[in-house]
C-alpha cells in the first residue's frame, strides 16, 4: 500500500511539475548517506526532491519535518510516517523530548541520508531566502564526516502560491549543488553564511 501511494504521489509530482534534476555539483550513482539542505517554500518541498532521487535511494531518504503539522492523524500522518518515513521533530518546546540533532545524528549512524529546511520554516516572503537558523550548524558539527548537498528548488512556490487551493501545472528543477563539510574550528556564524551562500549560488535567477 505505501509503494502504491508513493508511486501515485511522486508521478503526480512529476505530471504536474514535469520537474528536472540537475546534478551540478555531485554524482547521483554515488551511494552514501548525505545531508540535503534546501529552500523552503513548499510543503510539497521534500517531495519534489525525494521524487528526482536515484529509486534505490529513496527509502533511506528521510525528510526532517515538523511532528506537529505531520502527525494529525488521518492521511497526513500516514503520508508522512509511513510513505516517506519522515524524520518528525517536536518543535513545541513543552511536549520536546529527545534533543532533535540527536535525533538526525541517529538517523546518520543508522545508515539514512537526510533532507532539511535550514530556513526553519516556509518562506512566504519575497526574500531569495531566510536567514538559518543554526540547527544545520550544530548537525555538521555533530557528523562533520557527512556530506551536506545544497539543493535549489526552482518555481514551486509558483505552482502553489500562498493561498491558492488548485496547483498551477509550471515547470520545476531540482538543483543538486558541490558537497560541503564544516572546517575545523570554523565558527557558527562563519559556517552558516558559507552554507546560506552555497545554496543562494545554485538560484538560477
Amino acid at each position: 500500500m505505501t509503494e502504491l501511494v508513493s508511486w501515485a504521489i511522486t508521478t503526480f509530482a512529476r505530471l504536474l511539475t514535469a520537474v528536472q534534476p540537475e546534478w551540478a555539483g555531485i554524482d547521483p550513482g554515488m551511494r552514501r548517506k548525505r545531508i540535503y539542505f534546501a529552500n523552503h517554500v513548499s510543503h510539497g518541498d521534500f517531495v519534489l526532491i525525494w521524487s528526482v532521487l536515484p529509486k534505490r535511494d529513496r527509502r533511506r531518504t528521510r525528510p526532517v519535518a515538523g511532528a506537529d503539522y505531520w502527525r494529525r492523524g488521518g492521511l497526513r500522518e500516514f503520508i508522512g510516517t509511513d510513505v516517506f518515513n519522515s524524520l518528525l521533530i517536536e518543535r513545541n518546546r513543552d511536549r520536546a523530548g529527545d534533543d532533535p540533532i540527536a535525533q538526525m545524528a541517529a538517523a546518520l549512524d543508522a545508515g539514512d541520508s537526510l533532507i532539511i529546511f535550514p530556513e526553519g520554516t516556509r518562506n512566504l516572503t519575497d526574500a531569495e531566502l531566510l536567514e538559518f537558523r543554526s540547527g544545520i550548524y550544530r548537525l555538521a558539527r555533530a557528523r562533520p564526516e557527512v556530506d551536506l548537498i545544497p539543493v535549489w528548488i526552482e518555481n514551486l512556490n509558483r505552482v502553489l502560491p500562498k493561498g491558492a487551493i488548485i496547483p498551477v501545472p509550471l515547470m520545476c528543477k531540482v538543483i543538486f549543488g558541490a558537497p560541503l563539510r564544516i572546517s575545523e574550528g570554523e565558527g557558527k556564524d562563519a559556517f552558516l553564511t558559507r552554507a546560506r551562500n552555497a545554496l543562494l549560488a545554485l538560484n538560477p535567477k
